[in-house]
């Protein structure tokens, strides 16, 4: 089973000095690639050393290491990110060059680190994945959809009247999908319809992240 993903519900900030050289990092959600192409360019400070940054927004990812060695800054900022089960961030890492070159671990355990820091102390929410179907039946039934909605986490739109029949559009937590496809057979001994409309992920207030020990 995979990990839930979070999103972040506010930006997050987190400052170190590591050995001499000042690493401060700042994340926000986003909702698309060219978002977050857009707050880098708007966050990169150029009087500092290094701007380095990674973002994963599904399946899309990437990340700079902005004149650091390959390897040692964009992707540990991008490991960070995956490591506290982020989805839709993304992060910009700057530094301050102190004097003290730290090598290629150290910067790894900087970039790194200050990343999963900002990470790991932001206001984050479970995000959810959601159908939305449109349900055809009886009429008699609504009262029976409208009081078991609370027990599937999910949302009755305002019904379509067609005589003795209705059409009502519900949206409902993927993992509640089975059950509630089985619940509603039953509730119309198979005479019931449900067409899918799509697929959404959303954030769910009422669930926030627990923090990572890591």
């Amino acid at each position: 089973m995979s990990n839930p993903l979070y999103i972040l519900s506010a930006p997050s900030r987190h400052q170190e000095t590591i050995r001499k050289s000042r690493f401060r990092a700042h994340a926000v959600h986003v909702e698309s690639v060219d978002a977050a192409m857009t707050w880098l360019a708007r966050t990169r400070d150029a009087a500092a050393t290094h701007n380095c940054w990674a973002y994963r927004i599904g399946s899309h990812y990437r990340f700079d290491d902005d004149g650091e060695p390959g390897g040692s800054a964009g992707q540990p900022i991008l490991q960070a990110i995956d490591g506290q089960h982020c989805a839709e961030t993304v992060v910009m890492v700057t530094r301050w060059f102190g004097g003290t070159k730290l090598g290629v671990g150290g910067l790894v355990r900087a970039y790194g680190g200050t990343a999963a820091e900002c990470l790991h102390h932001a206001k984050r929410h479970l995000q959810v994945q959601y159908r939305h179907l449109s349900l055809r039946c009886e009429a008699s039934n609504l009262a029976r959809l409208h009081a078991r909605c609370s027990h599937f986490g999910a949302q009755l739109g305002s019904p379509d009247w067609q005589e003795n029949r209705i059409e009502i559009d519900i949206t409902i937590p993927e993992k509640s999908f089975a059950e509630f496809t089985e619940w509603f057979a039953n509730l119309t001994r198979g005479h019931g319809r449900s067409r899918d409309i799509t697929s959404n992920c959303h954030k769910f207030p009422s669930d926030p992240a627990p923090r990572s020990s890591a």
